[in-house]
Order: structure tokens, then C-alpha cells, then sequence
């Protein structure tokens, strides 16, 4: 496997479009993508991939929420607060006589009640405003949880895109071979594939064609490979009714006569355990 490829497995690129990664991350992918087209070709695929989802998952803001914040700010009780506050002055008598001091002093007192009345306005639009932030800051954590949500669901949309493509490779491919391996006794109802390429010693199971029990904490099936006669271990996989992975890649092998899997101990075993054998099929010719 080559650098560029193995750099994009390790889905740094899908973290690095989403925003997910710190600033001298980003240099890293950015410097990456510069030197390999294969890297930088993949940032374009994840982006169109995010593009389309985004487009079908869209959720815009509530049309009115806007004209509902207007509204509550702009119709709360201030007059009959600004009274209260007013009530509660009882303003000092102040024993002069003067004509000109008496009109200083009402207009002070006029501006004083202009002031109060101003500050219990501001207040009351504030603890408003503050009502309304709270609702913006909910709105916002819904939307970063959505955002991780996306981000989640377009790894996995690419994950399984590039699976499917991989396995309509393998169908169409002649130079591979389409095992059909059917229940025993165990369990005639089991049945599974297996891709075998003889010349490249790859060999891959189809889990999404597969029909085998889950198996528990305890156990793991194992894949064998009948070479002249002897079996050959092939690796251990589990099956799970939530499994998202198309393609399990198993050991390589260059020749087989025939594939079975048994149901082992977590781990495998060295040797097959003939009555746990529950599907089994020949590699045709």
C-alpha cells in the first residue's frame, strides 16, 4: 500500500473537512494533499459526498422565530414596572422659596424620572434578551449536535461507498472467484460467500450476503481453506446483526480447494472444530 493510500485510511481527511482538527493538523492534511493528487483528489470526493448529504439533510431555522423574538422583546409590561420603581421615590421637600430654584429643581426631578423609567426599561429588555439568548444557545447546541451527527453518518456513507465500489469490482472481475459456501447440520439454513483471487492470494467475505447466527462474547467464527486436503487458517470475524461493513478482508492464501468456517473460541484455534463446522463450500472450476 502505498503512502497516499494509507494516509487516506486512517480518516484523518474526513475529520479535516468536517472541521474537526486543530490548525497545525490542518497544515499537516494541506501539505499532504499538495504533495499526493491521490490525497487531494480524496479531500474532493469527501467534500462532494458531505455536499450531497447536506443538501438532502438541510434544516433551516424556523421562518417566524425571528419576528417571535421582535415580538417579546417589544410587547413586555414596562409601563406598569416603570411605575413601581417610580412609586418608590419620594422625592425630599426642599424648603426654598425662590421661583427659579423651584423650576431647576422640578426639572431635575423630571430627568430623574426620565432616568428610572430608563433604566427599568433597559433592565427588563435585558433579563428579555437574556430569555432569548438562552433559546439561541439551545439552538446552537442542537446544531453542533447535528453537525457531529453528520459528520458521523458522511464517514460512514463514505466508508460503505467505497465498499460497495470495491465489491462491484470483485463481481465484475473475472481473475476473481465467487465461493458459495452452504449450511450443514449445524444449521442447513446458514449460508455465506466468500471472494477468492488465486493470483493475488486475496481473499474477502461478503457481509452483507451473509446468513450466519451472531455469535456471543465467548466465540468468533473462523474461516478455513481446504488446501490438499489439510485446512489453513484464514482469521476469525464476528458477525453482528448491526454490522455496517460490507468487506471483511481475511488472510491471504494462493491455493484452496474448498472454504468452510466453524464456530471457535474467541481467538480461533489452531485446528477446526469438525462438529462446529456450519457452512462449507468447493471453489469451482
Amino acid at each position: 500500500m502505498d503512502e497516499g493510500r494509507a494516509y487516506i485510511e486512517t480518516g484523518i481527511l474526513e475529520q479535516y473537512v468536517t472541521g474537526q482538527l486543530t490548525a497545525r493538523e490542518r497544515y499537516e492534511v494541506e501539505a499532504m494533499a499538495a504533495k499526493d493528487p491521490e490525497v487531494k483528489q480524496e479531500i474532493a470526493s469527501i467534500e462532494l459526498t458531505l455536499e450531497k448529504y447536506a443538501m438532502v439533510a438541510a434544516r433551516n431555522p424556523r421562518d417566524i422565530l425571528k419576528d417571535e423574538i421582535l415580538h417579546k422583546i417589544l410587547t413586555k409590561p414596562l409601563e406598569a414596572k416603570s411605575d413601581k420603581i417610580m412609586q418608590k421615590i419620594e422625592p425630599a421637600i426642599i424648603p426654598l422659596h425662590d421661583n427659579v430654584y423651584e423650576a431647576k429643581i422640578r426639572k431635575l426631578y423630571i430627568a430623574l424620572a426620565a432616568c428610572v423609567a430608563l433604566l427599568a426599561i433597559t433592565i427588563i429588555a435585558l433579563l428579555s434578551t437574556r430569555g432569548e439568548l438562552g433559546e439561541a444557545k439551545n439552538e446552537i447546541i442542537a446544531l453542533n449536535l447535528d453537525k457531529q451527527k453528520f459528520a458521523t453518518e458522511a464517514s460512514y456513507l463514505k466508508e460503505n461507498n467505497t465498499d460497495l465500489q470495491e465489491k462491484n469490482k470483485i463481481v465484475s472481475d473475472p481473475d476473481w472467484k465467487t465461493v458459495k459456501l452452504a449450511g450443514t447440520k449445524m444449521d442447513p439454513q446458514a449460508n455465506m460467500i466468500v471472494y477468492w483471487h488465486p493470483a493475488g492470494r486475496h481473499v474477502m467475505v461478503d457481509n452483507s450476503k451473509m446468513q450466519l447466527p451472531a455469535n456471543d462474547q465467548d466465540h468468533q467464527y473462523q474461516l478455513w481453506a481446504l488446501v490438499n486436503g489439510k485446512p489453513v487458517d484464514l482469521g476469525v470475524f464476528d458477525v453482528k446483526a448491526d454490522s455496517t461493513q460490507i468487506l471483511l478482508k481475511m488472510k491471504e492464501i494462493a491455493g484452496a480447494q474448498a472454504f468452510a468456517v466453524t464456530l471457535e473460541k474467541r481467538g480461533g484455534n489452531v485446528g477446526p472444530t469438525m462438529d462446529q463446522m456450519i457452512v462449507m463450500g468447493a471453489v469451482g472450476i
